[in-house]
């Protein structure tokens, strides 16, 4: 149970367990002082009632002025308003403990003359309590001659009234005490945690900008806290500079890939010249294995290609561009999809769309995007691809009536090296749809991708920024179109309306 307790105070924050000790230390403080002060205080004002009544007693006994006359006996008549304003009684007893006089008669105070062993007489100079009344008694002289007794009572709820005011106030003052002590406590917790929490604030700043060559507030104290931000401080600047040296060796190394991967496309067009050339001269075996290799060489050319695409992108090298159209892109890249792809339906419709960029890239992104749609739709899936002007923008669609993606992959299809489950033997290396980001990105463009297997199909929209050119500048490209199907052509299709994801570059 003890470590249980524990366990929950750790789990409280830090400016109310300051508060909330600094409320308990006060509390156990003055408790004690009020306890002490109750204990000291009803004896002072029992000390000091007793005192009273015993002064009162023997102004009494002076005033009652008792006198006999014959067998009878007489009071002061006065005796009925005697210690009225304190609820007092007072009663005259003779000889054998007869009632001789006594003040307003109250029948809730009742005299012990009737309890055994009780002598009126030998209670003289003696105080005692009975039925809720301290009682003190006097000896009277009775003129001409005799004495009596006189039991003068006053009522204990008075005192004991006094007393419970008295307590009450003790305990308000020990809650006020304890709550005051409790916000002081929070306040002066709030105002030395405040140092703490600017350097918590600091350091989400630093989360949500990345930047740890932000400010870490220095507090004005020399102490823990102050300590606390210098090292902060000088963590981040040791992060700061592991990273930026990081950084620097990850340029060197893409500048290192970008040219090596450069480098490597002289000797790979030599060795692929050559080995055309065998696989032309050489028959049989010889021949097949020099088809082999080329075969091999071809998807070695393709791989270090798209690696140096993806490298110059990485560096952000930029090249010279030109305004180029679409439409002749779409038309050459459907022409470079060779021989093996008549298992699939596609048409093309290449409407004038122009750009600014460079013409390679775009002819690879466009060839990328109809390769996916072969490579991962079964064979008889229809492929659709368009090119024109759609409010000023230059776009590029590519579409199929193939499964779709599933869901979970389409998160990652435009990361590298990712191939989905719907590969064809061994085609494709999970470059295809990296570099179509890549190559989006460096030109401004946006990509759009709707799949959802359920209604199948797959749809990437690819919308470019708006060009502002003269319309009547003769330096544009020509328009060509060119088609494996005839334009508009219909097909009997199933293209379902697909749900998907937008991936946007600017």
């Amino acid at each position: 149970m003890f470590s249980a307790a524990f366990a929950a105070y750790r789990r409280v924050p830090v400016r109310w367990r300051l508060g909330g000790g600094s409320a308990a230390l006060t509390f156990v403080i003055l408790a004690g002082v009020a306890g002490a002060t109750a204990v000291l205080t009803d004896r002072h004002i029992s000390t000091a009632f007793y005192v009273q009544q015993s002064g009162a007693a023997q102004q009494f006994a002076g005033e009652i002025a008792p006198t006999m006359q014959g067998t009878s006996v007489t009071c002061n008549p006065g005796i009925t308003s005697f210690g009225a304003d304190l609820g007092a009684q007072i009663r005259l007893f003779g000889r054998h403990e007869a009632l001789l006089c006594s003040s307003q008669y109250d029948p809730s105070f009742t005299t012990p003359i009737n309890q055994p062993r009780f002598h009126v007489p030998r209670r003289v100079g003696k105080s005692y309590v009975i039925h809720g009344y301290h009682i003190d008694t006097q000896m009277v002289n009775i003129k001409p001659h005799g004495r009596a007794v006189m039991l003068y009572a006053e009522p204990l709820s008075n005192l004991n009234q006094t007393i419970r005011e008295i307590r009450i106030y003790l305990a308000g003052g020990v809650l006020a005490g304890t709550i005051l002590a409790l916000l002081a406590g929070l306040l002066v917790a709030q105002r030395a945690m405040r140092p703490v929490v600017e350097l918590t604030e600091a350091a989400r700043e630093i989360e949500r900008t990345r930047d740890p060559s932000l400010r870490i507030p220095h507090p004005e104290a020399e102490d823990e806290v102050a300590d606390l931000a210098r090292t902060l401080e000088s963590m981040l600047g040791a992060l700061d500079a592991a990273r930026s040296e990081s950084e620097v060796a990850l340029v060197r190394q893409r500048e290192f890939v970008a040219d090596a991967s450069h480098e490597l496309r002289t000797p790979l067009t030599s060795v692929l010249a050559n080995l055309e050339l065998l696989a032309d001269e050489l028959d049989g075996e010889q021949a097949e294995s020099a088809k082999s290799a080329l075969r091999s060489t071809r998807r070695m050319r393709r791989l270090v290609a798209d690696l140096l695409l993806l490298a110059r992108a990485d560096v952000g090298r930029q090249q010279q561009r030109r305004l180029t159209d679409l439409s002749l892109h779409l038309t050459d890249a459907a022409a470079e999809l060779g021989p093996g792809r008549e298992d699939h339906e596609v048409t093309i419709d290449p409407q004038p769309a122009t750009v600014e960029g460079l013409g390679d890239d775009l002819h690879r992104l466009i060839l990328n995007l109809l390769e996916n749609a072969l490579n991962h739709t079964p064979p008889g899936t229809h492929i659709i691809a368009t090119t024109g002007m759609r409010d000023g923008h230059p776009t590029l669609v590519v579409e199929d009536d193939g499964p779709g993606i599933d869901p979970k992959l389409q998160r990652r299809v435009f990361e590298r090296f990712v191939r989905g489950g719907g590969d064809t033997g061994s085609r494709g290396t999970g470059l295809g749809l990296a570099i179509v980001d890549a190559v989006a990105s460096s030109h401004g463009a946006t990509v759009d991708l709707t799949s959802l297997p359920e209604l199948r199909g797959t749809r990437f929209e690819i919308i470019f920024p708006e060009l502002e050119y003269d319309a009547g500048d003769e330096s544009l490209p020509a328009t060509a179109e060119l088609g494996l199907a005839p334009r508009g052509s219909q097909t009997s299709t199933t293209t379902g309306r697909t749900i998907g994801r937008r991936r946007s570059r600017s």
